[in-house]
């Protein structure tokens, strides 16, 4: 459990969304939290997180690109004290590959292949800051796969 009560309530909704198959249900428990955030100008690691996970649940390409965008700029403004004090065990670094992921996947939904090369690379170059967990793997997985889609290497 996570000592920051906002992150608890993403949690649930990324249960919801993952572990029950409600999208649905997942996508109106992050709005109503994007609202008591007050939005973009909410904690940036909330609204890094929260955009992150508003992502997954959308049904047009179009909306979960805008949403991974605003997850993107959001983690410029975090810090690994903040993220600690959240009780993230990640780094700050260790969210990135994850975000580029899935711009460059958006992207790569989209035709823009060039767009979602030069994120797939940011998303490998930051591959480092993750350990050899289960996230970890998650992530370096889902890299291998985009790699094959773009035709890169990783």
């Amino acid at each position: 459990m996570t000592a920051d009560p906002t992150m608890a309530r993403i949690g649930e909704g990324v249960e919801l969304h993952h572990h029950r198959g409600q999208r649905d249900a997942a996508r109106e428990l992050f709005a109503r939290i994007w609202a008591d955030i007050g939005g973009e100008q909410g904690d940036p690691l909330h609204v890094c997180v929260l955009a992150h996970s508003m992502a997954d649940v959308q049904d047009e390409v179009r909306q979960e690109l805008m949403w991974d965008l605003r997850a993107l700029a959001a983690v410029g403004l975090v810090t690994d004290e903040r993220v600690a004090a959240a009780g993230v065990p990640l780094s700050v670094a260790g969210l990135h590959p994850s975000l580029h992921l899935n711009v460059s996947e958006c992207y790569r939904k989209l035709g823009d292949l060039g767009r979602a090369r030069e994120h797939f690379r940011k998303a490998r170059d930051g591959i480092g800051a993750l350990g050899d967990d289960e996230y970890g793997r998650l992530i370096k997985d889902g890299l291998e796969r985009v790699a094959g889609q773009l035709g890169e290497t990783t």
